[in-house]
């Protein structure tokens, strides 16, 4: 599948398919945007922050069709697209972080390798965060990630797609995490 949504680089339409597939990942899709948006940026690296911001737009607007499939279509869709990612188990944790703090939740699974689907299908699921907050912090969490991406192959090029490939996920994380450190360090602080 990895190779199909990269085919898509080589096609007139390719920035079109970079937001439908940007738009799909964030309620079911299984395979990332950063694939195509790393094509991309490769083939034209003057591009990458347009491919970014439209890989931003794809991903925040597709957050509602997660939110909608949680709030109407949990128990006949939303359950077997979360049963598919491994976190039925986890589906409680994801609402008790809503909880705690809904904002800083959506930013931590816009921005790293957790699958952001469960999130946007869990924000919507009996209306546990509102459309503001999924919306702000998809923004956030998703153009930090995207631009990160589009912005080290501007500054490369081609030399950072064997890097992202194989450690995008892990830079995501290890970045996410420092996030949270550095907001609990400034909460102990104050």
């Amino acid at each position: 599948m990895k190779a199909w949504v990269e085919s898509f680089a080589q096609k007139s339409y390719a920035t079109w398919a970079l937001f439908l597939i940007a738009f799909v990942e964030s309620s079911f899709f299984p395979i990332p945007p950063d694939v195509l948006l790393i094509a991309l940026s490769v083939a034209r690296p003057k591009r990458s922050f347009w491919y970014a911001a439209v890989c931003t737009a794809g991903s925040v607007t597709g957050a509602f069709l997660g939110y909608y499939i949680g709030y109407a279509f949990f128990e006949t869709i939303g359950s077997r697209i979360v049963a598919f990612y491994g976190f039925t188990d986890q589906f409680q944790i994801v609402l008790d972080k809503y909880r705690e703090n809904a904002w800083l939740a959506i930013f931590v699974a816009g921005f790293t390798p957790i699958p952001y689907k469960v999130f946007t299908i869990a924000a919507g699921f009996k209306e546990t965060i509102d459309l503001t907050t999924l919306a702000l912090a998809s923004l956030v969490g998703r153009a930090s990630r995207f631009f990160l991406v589009g912005g080290l192959l501007y500054l490369f090029g081609a030399t950072m797609k064997e890097y992202l490939d194989k450690y995008l996920e892990r830079l995501t994380l290890a970045l996410g995490i420092l996030f949270i450190l550095g907001i609990l360090t400034i909460k102990w602080l104050l």
